[in-house]
């Protein structure tokens, strides 16, 4: 594809130099296909240097090193103020009633190129990127870009108590994350995912960790006096690959034309929900429930009375990142690395390699929990 050029007098051209999968990157395949076309761009977790900057860039210049995070959004509108940016009013796909754009996110969040590519057009530079220094190595700042601070707010929205119990449902990127920041808060906190490779990363930071069972709610009762933590993140979502039918119903959902599958989406309950209905389980009565996983069906059934008579607070949504990027910068650039930001990659490799890492990612192979991506090596 040919480079990014300057459209709107907000607009920057970034080069990227790191660049991350994520899990919800593999959802675009599997769940959001319909709305996919030949030639998008994925990827929403860039870093680079800035190129180029529109004449209503002030705050930028050509040089500065720069996190972009994935929400895109003004700054200055009723929902930013609010500290909602990712419910941005001027950026809003109202054509297809979702919230602010996103980078790489199919035509369901605006079809705005993503940053898995040489070089990105940010929209809205005069707000959104984030300034960094330029001596630390990238990796301290990347995940500044969604999943630091979609974690962060996961945790925020959990109101553990002081000293209270948080469990974590899904040690993935976010959830390690989610464990890490729990600890630095002084919590209890408790992982739960089928992967001993994540369990043993998650462990090095001070988090208990528990495989997942049929009986994982019982046991969590067990480890908290029987009532159940007082706080629950899924940090899981859909993962319709892990799920027999839900990946059944997605892969049926490719055989329909666009406009049908689009349908088909917006009415259907497909997918996995075994996390969310565990989650629901194991929190304890008054509790809180914080969703940072990602869920596409529009109909998936939900435990109502339950919910209903465990006096569930329940909290979701895609991260406002602007609101939480000033609390935790100076925590990425501690010397003691207290989030252990360094302690998360486990492979490497020029965007040639996307494919490959893909596959291995999606298939839990290789020990593979997070992928970067160097568009110049």
């Amino acid at each position: 594809m040919p480079d990014p050029v300057i459209q709107e007098p907000t607009d920057a051209i970034v080069r990227i130099t790191s660049t991350a999968i994520c899990g919800s990157d593999l959802h675009l395949y599997e769940v959001l296909g319909p709305y996919m076309h030949k030639g998008d761009v994925i990827g929403h977790e860039p870093m680079g240097i800035v190129e180029e900057v529109g004449s209503g860039v002030s705050n930028l210049r050509k040089g500065d090193r720069v996190v972009v995070p994935f929400n895109i959004s003004c700054g200055s509108c009723y929902m930013c103020k609010q500290g909602l940016q990712s419910q941005c009013e001027t950026t809003q796909v109202k054509e297809k009633g979702s919230g602010a754009a996103l980078f790489g996110y199919s035509e369901l969040y605006g079809s705005v190129p993503g940053g898995q590519a040489e070089y990105l057009r940010v929209p809205h530079a005069d707000y959104g990127p984030v300034k960094v220094g330029s001596e630390l190595p990238d990796e301290r700042y990347l995940f500044l870009s969604d999943i630091l601070p979609t974690a962060w707010q996961a945790v925020e929205y959990a109101d553990v108590p002081a000293g209270g119990t948080l469990a974590v449902f899904g040690l993935g990127p976010v959830g390690q994350f989610a464990s890490r920041i729990g600890v630095h808060r002084g919590f209890r906190v408790i992982g739960i995912d089928p992967v001993v490779e994540r369990r043993e990363m998650a462990a090095r930071h001070g988090v208990e960790t528990l495989d997942y069972s049929k009986t994982i709610g019982d046991e969590l009762r067990d480890m908290t006096a029987g009532r159940g933590p007082d706080a629950v993140v899924d940090a899981v979502g859909m993962e319709a690959h892990g799920s027999p039918v839900a990946g059944f119903a997605h892969q049926a959902l490719g055989l329909l034309p666009d406009k049908l599958a689009q349908k088909a989406m917006e009415t259907g309950g497909v997918d996995r929900l075994a996390a969310l209905h565990a989650s629901i389980d194991a929190v304890r009565r008054g509790g809180t429930l914080s969703l940072s996983g990602v869920y596409g069906g529009q109909a998936s059934p939900m435990p109502m009375l339950t919910m209903f008579d465990k006096q569930l607070q329940v909290r979701m949504g895609q991260c406002n990142v602007r609101r939480w990027t000033d609390d935790i910068l100076p925590l990425v650039e501690d010397d003691g690395d207290p989030l252990g930001v360094m302690d998360l990659v486990t492979h490497r490799s020029g965007l040639d390699g996307a494919p490959a890492l893909y596959e291995k990612f999606q298939k839990k192979e290789d020990g593979c929990i997070k992928v970067v991506l160097n568009p110049g090596a």
